[in-house]
């Protein structure tokens, strides 16, 4: 009788185990902080760790110059006013580092 005991126990520690194993999600399904393709559906909306100073510089690197009126929205976008081909536009910055000209 112990014998059965034993080997019962170990099916179901096996089965538990395998079981909790396929359960656990991969690291592959997580959004990157910072994106290093331009993401169509940008701005994104998520906590943003870009510091003033940083988003303003991202914003001139994407070839946006005169960046005034920096500000971080309510929904973690960085929004400002600038110049881009010696034109007037909004442009966003999200927290995937996506530029963008506001729509």
């Amino acid at each position: 009788m112990t014998k059965i005991t034993t080997i019962s126990f170990a099916l179901l520690l096996s089965a538990t185990t395998a079981y909790a194993q396929s359960e656990t999600p991969s690291t592959s399904q997580t959004t990157p902080a910072v994106n290093t393709e331009h993401n169509p559906g940008a701005p994104v909306a998520g906590k943003n760790s870009f510091t003033e100073d940083q988003a303003k510089e991202r914003i001139e690197g994407a070839g946006y110059t005169d960046v005034t009126g920096l500000k971080l929205d309510d929904q973690g976008v960085w929004r400002a006013a600038a110049k881009k081909d010696g034109k007037d536009a909004g442009v966003s910055l999200d927290f995937q580092g996506n530029v963008t000209m506001a729509k």
